[in-house]
C-alpha cells in the first residue's frame, strides 16, 4: 500500500487489499473512497467485500466507481459530497491513484487555485495540466 497525501485531508493510493484497511484506520483516514469500478477487479476486491472491511474497522465506505476515460459529474459531485461529509481525512483509491486525484481535483474547482488543484498531485506522478480548461470552467460555475 502507498498512501499519498494530496493535502492533510485527502490521501489516494493504487489498489488496495482488506488487509492494508487497519493501516490506513491508523495513520488517520476516517473515510474511504473507492473509486475502481467492480468490472476491473477479481471478486475478492469488489466493493461489497471491501465495505464490508473497512465498515468492520468503524471507516465510512463510499463507492463511487469511476470508469476510466468515463468520468461524470455525477462522479465529481458524489467524490464532492463523501468529502464535505466525512469527519476527518479521506483516503481514496483506484488502480492507480490517477482517477481518484481527477475526481478530488474537479471537486475542489473554484475552492482552491488551478495551480494547486493541478500541482499538488503532480507530486505524485499524477499529470492533470490537461484537466486545466474543465477545472477553470467549473471555477467560474
Amino acid at each position: 500500500m502507498d498512501i499519498r497525501a494530496i493535502t492533510p485531508d485527502y490521501a489516494v493510493s493504487p489498489q488496495i487489499e482488506p488487509a492494508d484497511l487497519p493501516a490506513i484506520k491508523a495513520a488517520g483516514y476516517v473515510t474511504v473512497i473507492d473509486n475502481r469500478p467492480d468490472g476491473e477487479i477479481p471478486p475478492h476486491l469488489h466493493t461489497a467485500e471491501m465495505r464490508r472491511a473497512a465498515e468492520a474497522l468503524g471507516l465510512v465506505f463510499v463507492a463511487n466507481p469511476v470508469i476510466g476515460g468515463a468520468l461524470t459529474m455525477d462522479n465529481v459531485k458524489a467524490q464532492a459530497a463523501a468529502i464535505a461529509a466525512s469527519p476527518g481525512p479521506v483516503f481514496a483509491y483506484c488502480a492507480s491513484g490517477n482517477r481518484s486525484s481527477i475526481v478530488w481535483a474537479l471537486a475542489n474547482a473554484g475552492k482552491r487555485p488551478v495551480d494547486e488543484l493541478v500541482g499538488l498531485p503532480a507530486r505524485f506522478g499524477y499529470q492533470l495540466d490537461h484537466l486545466r480548461p474543465q477545472i477553470e470552467a467549473l471555477s467560474r460555475g
